[in-house]
C-alpha cells in the first residue's frame, strides 16, 4: 500500500480548481486520482478521499457501504441516471505513479498522438481502466448542480477480481434501492462511443485425476497431465461463435487460461487442472452457457466442489466452478440509450458496439435497469503496462455527458 501524503506530509484531497478552465482542471483531477494507488484490495484509502470530496458537495446526498460510496441528488425529477465507475486497477507493471506526457514525449503511442496531436496525455496504470472516466464522474458530481436527471454517482470497489468481491454486487444486494434508476452508464472505457451490453463470462477448472507413482516405475501409476491432451484437443477443435444480439455484434471466446499438475519432478501426476474461461454472448443465460460447457444437469456451483460434466464441451471430466458473471443485453430499444448514442456519435462519429468484454452493465440488467458502457480512453489499452489517455478525452467525455444531462 503507497502513502496517500503531500509533499509536506499532509493527507492529500481530491479538489477541482474551476479558475484554470475545464481542460485543465479535468486533467489535474486525473492525475490527482491516478496518483492514489488502488490496486483491487487496496482500494480504501482512493475511497475515503473519494468520499471527503463528495461530501463538500451539498447538493449530494452521500452513502457509503465498504468501499463503495453512493453520491444521490434528490431534485425531484421524473427519471434517474446512474454513472458508475470502479475505483480498483489491475496490478501495477512498472507503471506507478503516474505521469502527464507533453506533446512528442516518445512514451505516448503513435495512435495516441496521431489522433490527438499537440494535447498531453496522462501515462499510468489505470490511465484508461477507469481512472480518467472517474475523474470525468467527480468533475461532473462537483459542477453538474441543475441536471435534468435526477443523478446518482456510484463509485466502487473490487471490479477487477472475482465477483464475489465486487463493491457494486454487494450494495445491489444490500441496498438496491440505493442504485435504482431508468438508466445507468458505466464509465468503461470505450474512446467516448457507446458499448452496449457486454458478453458474460464462466471460469471453471477441468480436471483429470491418475494414480500417482515413483516416475521410474511409471507403469504403476496414471499420468493425469497426459489426460489432459483430451482437454486441450476439444479447446482447440472449438469454434468461438459470433452472435448478433439486438443489431450489435458479440464474438465468444472458449480458452484455457492456467494449467497446473504434479507433486513433484519424479512422481506420476495424480491430478491435472486446466482453467478455462468462457466468455458468452448475451443471447445465453448462465444456466444456458453452462449447460453448453458441462451439461444441463452437471450440478456444479461455485463453492460446491467437484462434479463430473454430464454433456457439453468437457463431458466426461470433473469440473469445479471458479467464477461466474451473466451477461447483459444492450438495451438499445430504451430511449435513453438512443438519445445518448446519437449525441456521441455526433461528436465521435462512432456507431454503437458491442462490449466484448464483461462489464458491470450485467448487473444492472439484473435489476431492470437499461445500461451501457461509455467512458474515456481505449479499450484496447486497458491492461496495459502502457496504458494513457490523450487528455482531450477527458473534456470529450465531459463535454457528451454534460450536454446530454443538462
Amino acid at each position: 500500500m503507497q502513502d496517500v501524503i503531500d509533499r509536506a506530509g499532509e493527507p492529500l484531497k481530491l479538489t477541482v480548481d474551476a479558475g484554470v478552465g475545464e481542460q485543465a482542471a479535468l486533467t489535474d483531477l486525473c492525475m490527482q486520482v491516478m496518483r492514489v494507488y488502488s490496486v483491487s484490495d487496496d482500494e480504501t484509502h482512493l475511497t475515503d478521499m473519494t468520499e471527503a470530496f463528495l461530501r463538500t458537495l451539498p447538493h449530494l446526498d452521500v452513502q457509503r457501504h465498504g468501499d463503495t460510496l453512493v453520491a444521490r441528488t434528490n431534485l425531484g425529477r421524473d427519471r434517474r441516471v446512474v454513472l458508475a465507475g470502479h475505483l480498483d486497477v489491475v496490478p501495477v507493471i512498472d507503471n506507478f505513479p503516474p505521469k502527464l506526457l507533453e506533446p512528442g514525449d516518445p512514451l505516448i503511442l503513435p495512435g495516441v498522438a496521431e489522433a490527438h496531436p499537440g494535447e498531453r496525455v496522462v501515462w499510468g496504470r489505470g490511465a484508461t481502466d477507469m481512472k480518467s472516466s472517474d475523474a470525468v464522474l467527480l468533475y461532473l458530481a462537483a459542477t453538474l448542480t441543475n441536471p435534468k436527471y435526477d443523478l446518482t454517482y456510484v463509485f466502487y470497489d473490487h471490479e477487477e477480481v472475482a465477483a464475489e468481491k465486487n463493491g457494486l454486487r454487494k450494495v445491489a444486494e444490500a441496498h438496491p434501492d440505493w442504485i435504482a434508476g431508468d438508466f445507468a452508464i458505466i464509465g468503461e472505457p470505450t474512446s467516448c462511443g457507446i458499448e452496449g451490453g457486454c458478453n458474460g463470462t464462466i471460469r471453471f477448472d477441468v480436471v483429470t485425476h491418475g494414480i500417482a507413482a515413483h516416475s521410474a516405475r511409471a507403469w504403476m501409476g496414471h499420468n493425469a497431465i497426459h489426460d489432459a491432451a483430451e482437454i486441450l484437443r476439444r479447446l482447440n477443435e472449438h469454434t468461438d461463435a459470433t452472435v448478433s444480439v439486438d443489431g450489435l455484434v458479440y464474438r465468444e471466446g472458449l480458452n484455457a487460461t492456467l494449467i497446473s499438475g504434479g507433486k513433484g519432478t519424479n512422481v506420476i501426476p495424480d491430478e491435472c487442472r486446466v482453467h478455462v474461461n468462457y466468455r458468452f454472448a448475451p443471447d445465453k443465460s448462465l444456466a444456458e452457457a453452462k449447460a453448453l460447457m458441462m451439461g444441463a444437469d452437471c450440478g456444479a456451483e461455485l463453492g460446491n466442489g467437484e462434479h463430473q460434466a454430464t454433456g457439453g464441451v468437457f463431458e466426461g471430466f470433473g469440473i469445479e466452478m471458479k467464477d461466474e458473471s451473466p451477461s447483459a443485453r444492450p438495451g438499445m430499444d430504451s430511449e435513453l440509450t438512443r438519445s445518448l448514442a446519437a449525441l456521441a456519435k455526433a461528436r465521435t462519429g462512432k456507431d454503437p458496439e458491442a462490449k466484448l468484454g464483461w462489464t458491470d452493465v450485467a448487473r444492472f440488467s439484473q435489476l431492470g435497469v437499461p445500461a451501457v458502457n461509455f467512458g474515456a480512453g481505449s479499450p484496447l489499452l486497458a491492461h496495459k503496462h502502457d496504458e494513457q489517455v490523450a487528455e482531450g478525452e477527458l473534456t470529450l467525455m465531459a463535454g457528451i455527458l454534460r450536454d446530454w444531462l443538462s
